[in-house]
């Protein structure tokens, strides 16, 4: 009889881990973690792998986002190519823009070139607090304004309640404290075209070398010079997200949940509670919020539009609606009547089939 012996087991080299910087079409550049191979020498030197995703994700719908922390396998050192195999749990996720394990916005505005507009930037400030994300407000060019307009507009930034933080890309002014703001952080960008966002990139982290664009001068705004997500690795640590610029973030919230992104109002309601539990805080007695705060105007032109939004959504999801959605030219939404779906429908084959079946059944026994 064989004597059995015990082998230990051998020890495992660890699984390379890295970070999606990047999403073009099939392929993702990822950011490796530890560079290093025991048995490679070539591996030291290389800090990303171009990879594809392994078709098993692609069956189970495991979609890879930018930021995701991935496991990589079979990596070609050579021609600096891997595989992604499998994706680690999310700690956030964002799906417009798609983004993952992001912990803040960076939302950036510009005095001037193009004018600051209040409603603009309070509609922004409600889409990022909308996504649970730390919000860190950065108004650009403050070159080109006075320090008593720059007070002016921190005061009132104040009452809104948030501290900005004013910066000049083009004279260096502010970028120190910013940067403390983003180290080792993953922080997603946002703002209009036209306010510098590649331009302040470029100076955060001088390896990205952004095509920055300019103002134009017939509307005012900038041309879109971000086509898609990327994230771009900070010299003292972090990453910051550079999201494709939009002019106007769509408001995806409730017309409950709409009151807790302005936070003058959560104030409000800390040392006060309104009558109503469902109160919108437009026209209800004993509201704790309504009153002589100045972006509560804002709140209600974005309350019409949360409201509006929600009875399309239950329109649609009405089964006995007897209306359909069509979306016409430049965007605008025209409803139509149903057809009965009983009586316009076709049948199908294989329907057909089985009644042509069950009818010969009968007729076979028939005596």
């Amino acid at each position: 009889m064989s004597e059995i012996v015990d082998i230990p087991p051998s020890e495992l080299s660890p699984p390379l881990l890295g970070t999606v910087l990047a999403v073009q079409a099939n392929f993702y550049e990822v950011r490796l973690e530890s560079s290093c191979d025991q048995d490679s020498d070539v591996a030291c030197y290389v800090s990303t792998l171009l990879c594809t995703r392994r078709s098993r994700l692609k069956k189970i719908g495991q979609r890879v986002m930018v930021g995701d922390r991935v496991v990589i396998e079979e990596p070609d050192w050579t021609g600096n190519r891997g595989a992604i195999a499998d994706v680690l749990p999310r700690i956030t996720q964002l799906d417009r823009p798609p983004v993952a394990n992001a912990e803040q916005i960076l939302l950036v505005f510009a005095l001037e070139e193009p004018t600051l507009d209040p409603y603009q930037l309070s509609r922004f400030l409600v889409k990022a607090e909308s996504t649970g994300f730390q919000v860190c407000l950065c108004l650009n060019k403050s070159d080109l304004v006075t320090k008593e307009e720059q007070q002016q507009w921190q005061q009132r930034l104040k009452a809104w309640g948030y501290q900005p933080i004013f910066i000049s890309v083009y004279n260096n002014i502010g970028l120190a404290e910013l940067s403390d703001r983003l180290n080792q952080k993953i922080t997603v960008l946002a703002g209009l075209s036209g306010v510098g966002k590649s331009s302040l990139i470029n100076q955060l982290a001088p390896e990205a070398n952004l095509r920055v664009g300019e103002v134009t001068g017939k509307l005012g705004r900038g041309r879109h010079t971000t086509r898609h997500v990327e994230l771009f690795e900070l010299p003292q640590g972090g990453l910051l997200a550079d999201t494709p610029g939009f002019n106007q973030p769509d408001l995806d919230c409730t017309p409950a949940n709409l009151i807790h992104y302005f936070p003058e109002a959560q104030q409000r309601l800390a040392v006060a509670n309104c009558q109503f539990s469902d109160c919108l805080h437009r026209d209800e007695p004993n509201c704790a919020v309504r009153g002589e705060w100045e972006r509560y105007d804002h709140y209600l032109g974005f309350l019409e539009e949360a409201i509006a939004r929600q009875e399309r959504l239950n329109q649609q999801a009405d089964p006995e609606s007897t209306l359909k959605a069509k979306t016409k030219g430049k965007g605008q939404t025209q409803y139509e009547p149903k057809l009965e779906t009983k009586k316009y429908r076709r049948r199908s084959r294989r329907t057909q089939q089985q009644d042509l079946e069950e009818l010969y059944q009968e007729i076979e026994d028939l005596p």
